[in-house]
């Protein structure tokens, strides 16, 4: 079943990719979560993640714009690694809270209550009329660059704010494209520097033919996104997946899973 619920996943997110509000982290993560431990799902995602950007970049490298790579990129990559340290530190506490539901006890970590909230305010970013439409001025991009690396070092989701920052950049729609997709490998190799610990210790727990097929599910929806980009509108999707996403944030928040 995961074989099937993870490639489904990973092949239609990475098509969405090239022209939704999100991006493949923000869909793959919670459906990695639902059979592995939210750490270990959180890395094996960016893996996934990683690989994807890699063969994007192959699509539409070409056109990214080293400029806004440096004042942005940069920082990126910093503060990815510092989001990517605290997650490995908050990871390792105890639960904040416990509750017993008919002789069943839930457990509240630290680390699933940021998830939660991260994720819930991803979503809003993509659903919210004032929200989706938010961007800032191009003298921002470093700050930019450190707020949403920091998030995509902690939680693998910064895919929203990103593109809020880079849209007031001057790109053109190629530049937009390729620009994001380098950023985005910069962050991940932050966070799997970081990660790579913890998939070393839990090595063993590992499917790595999971990860292989989710891979190149990714890549064929990337391919397949990439053709079909001026084709498809997914504004309901976008709202279908903005409201399993929060069902996920809130089971996640309160234990449940």
């Amino acid at each position: 079943m995961e074989y099937i619920v993870i490639c489904l996943t990973a092949l239609v997110a990475s098509g969405l990719t090239f022209f939704s509000g999100f991006g493949l982290g923000t869909i793959l993560s919670p459906v990695f979560a639902l059979f592995f431990p939210i750490e270990l799902a959180i890395a094996l995602t960016a893996i996934v993640h990683f690989l994807n950007n890699i063969f994007k970049l192959l699509l539409v490298g070409k056109h990214a714009n080293g400029r806004i790579i440096l004042r942005f990129g940069l920082p990126s990559l910093v503060a990815a690694l510092v989001g990517a340290w605290i997650l490995t530190q908050v990871s390792a506490g105890h639960p904040v809270y416990s509750y017993t539901i008919s002789d069943k006890v839930f457990y509240i970590s630290a680390v699933k209550l940021v998830i939660a909230v991260l994720l819930l305010f991803f979503v809003l970013m993509d659903i919210l009329p004032g929200l989706s439409k938010l961007t800032f001025d191009k003298k921002y991009l470093g700050a930019g660059g450190l707020i949403s690396g920091f998030f995509g070092g902690l939680s693998g989701n910064q895919g929203a704010l990103r593109s809020a920052f880079l849209i007031k950049s001057g790109l053109t729609k190629e530049e937009f494209i390729a620009t994001g997709v380098i950023v985005a490998c910069m962050v991940d190799i932050a966070r799997l520097s970081v990660y790579s610990t913890s998939i070393l210790k839990l090595n063993s727990e590992i499917n790595y033919n999971l990860v292989a097929a989710a891979t190149l599910c990714a890549f064929a929806g990337a391919f397949a996104g990439s053709k079909l980009i001026k084709k498809i509108t997914i504004k309901t999707l976008q709202y279908i997946v903005a409201a399993l996403l929060i069902i996920f944030a809130l089971l996640l928040g309160t234990g449940i899973l």
